[in-house]
């Protein structure tokens, strides 16, 4: 007896291949999510140098890895809070600050006298960034006025950030506390206060130039406080001269300090990552400084400034490099 004959719908076999497809579609966007590192980057309030760095980075990081690290950039009220926040944090977390900072939380000094955490040590070095150049930012054509004419002005020099520490050391230092009167307001409101006649001065610690200082200039006249030799010794820091016409109206050049600034991260980051970090960052570098100039002031020597000791994967960088490293920092 002859069989029938069987026929067979395209449809199931149709919807097999179209769930198959989905499949793999979304079976290789889960491995590329698991593929992607994503690191939190923290290092200063939006219109600063400091952060217009952070998107810079967050670029060259993201090209450089070809996505596989993701730098996702968070606002920050200074170095301080910065480092404070090892306290808590979990996770790949990259953060700026002066050294000196991470020598104070390591010692339990300064602002973590009363705020110690067994997290602090977990602090690892990766890379140099820019320096913190001090501005003290003043209303007026003069284009460069001295110290003293701080006299009897309203100055915001910001509070809790390490900018705002710096300020009042330097106004203690050459006996001016007394002879200003200090506005209570964080350092993002200086230009907009300056703008609006609420305020005289106000002091930023950032690499120049500055974006905000550049974008004051731009809608009023500014003057810059240049400090003499004797008070640039006095202050203990690195003497460093602001170009005339870094800033509109400002001809002359400008004396002022400057003082280190590191890349950290903790002993919570994989070796692989930090290493990649670091590796990318160096690579990159004369690539950023091409598009902004602060970047091409990073040097090898610089690594010497890092306080504590650098990430394992960052020693095994430099180690591959043939960056010479201090014995200390490994």
């Amino acid at each position: 007896m002859p069989q029938a004959t069987r026929h067979f719908s395209p449809r199931p076999l149709a919807r097999i291949l179209m769930l198959s497809a989905t499949a793999a579609i979304l079976g290789g966007a889960a491995l590329s999510a698991q593929a992607e590192t994503r690191v939190t980057y923290k290092s200063a309030s939006a219109g600063t140098a400091y952060y217009q760095m952070g998107v810079e980075l967050s670029e060259a990081i993201r090209k450089g890895t070809d996505g596989d690290i993701v730098l996702t950039l968070e606002e920050s009220q200074g170095s301080v809070q910065n480092v404070m926040e090892v306290m808590a944090r979990q996770g790949n977390y990259v953060f700026t600050t002066p050294p000196g900072l991470v020598t104070q939380a390591l010692e339990g000094e300064g602002p973590f006298a009363d705020r110690q955490s067994p997290r602090l040590q977990e602090i690892r070095g990766l890379f140099p960034i820019p320096a913190i150049t001090m501005h003290f930012v003043v209303a007026g054509d003069d284009g460069v006025v001295a110290m003293e004419d701080l006299e009897d002005k309203h100055i915001l020099i910001g509070r809790g950030t390490f900018g705002a520490n710096e300020a009042e050391r330097y106004l203690e230092l050459f006996e001016m506390m007394d002879k200003v009167r200090v506005a209570s307001a964080g350092i993002g409101s200086g230009p907009d206060a300056l703008k609006n006649g609420q305020i005289d001065a106000f002091v930023t610690a950032s690499s120049f130039p500055t974006p905000n200082v550049i974008e004051t200039a731009a809608s009023m006249p500014v003057s810059l406080v240049s400090l003499t030799d004797e008070q640039i010794v006095q202050t203990g820091a690195t003497r460093q001269t602001i170009p005339g016409g870094t800033y509109p109206g400002i001809d002359q050049d400008v004396e002022t300090t400057s003082l280190p600034v590191i890349a950290y991260t903790t002993s919570g980051m994989d070796d692989e990552t930090a290493y990649t970090l670091t590796k990318t960052f160096w690579e990159h570098r004369d690539g950023m400084a091409q598009e902004t100039a602060w970047w091409g002031s990073i040097t090898h020597d610089m690594i010497g400034n890092i306080a504590g000791t650098l990430h394992p994967g960052a020693v095994r960088y430099y180690d591959e490099a043939g960056i010479d490293i201090p014995d200390e920092l490994r």
